[in-house]
């Protein structure tokens, strides 16, 4: 995704108290992503690959534990539907997936720890 795009959707998701960052290209890459923190230490990369679709490698400590796979016809999401399916994938499975929304409402993402829940668990206090 370019870099414009993928900085207003952090923003926004933000503004929906996701830990949403800008993840820029590295080697070899021209496309920029957006890394989201998840409360037990994960991290979801999506769509930092360049290709079409929107999708999710879930990471913890560099090591890949789960996927969202590429959500069909997201090569076309507006920028309210890329902040929507980000905010409510579900990253507990093994294979993580997005909740479909056509005919329901989707279960909005679990308030993000309080910064002191996160310095207990950093430093283990």
């Amino acid at each position: 995704m370019e870099e414009n795009r993928a900085r207003r959707v952090v923003e926004r998701l933000r503004g929906r108290n996701v830990f949403a960052h800008l993840k820029l290209p590295h080697a070899g890459l021209t496309q920029c992503g957006i890394r989201v923190v998840l409360p037990d230490g994960r991290e979801a990369i999506w769509d930092n690959d360049g290709t079409a679709g929107l999708e999710a490698q879930v990471m913890r400590d560099g090591i890949l534990v789960g996927f969202v796979p590429s959500i069909p016809g997201s090569e076309h999401f507006t920028d309210e539907q890329l902040i929507e399916a980000i905010a409510s994938a579900d990253y507990d499975r093994p294979v993580g997936r997005s909740t479909p929304t056509a005919g329901r409402r989707p279960t909005p993402p679990p308030p993000p720890p309080s910064l002191a829940q996160r310095l207990r668990t950093t430093f283990g206090g």
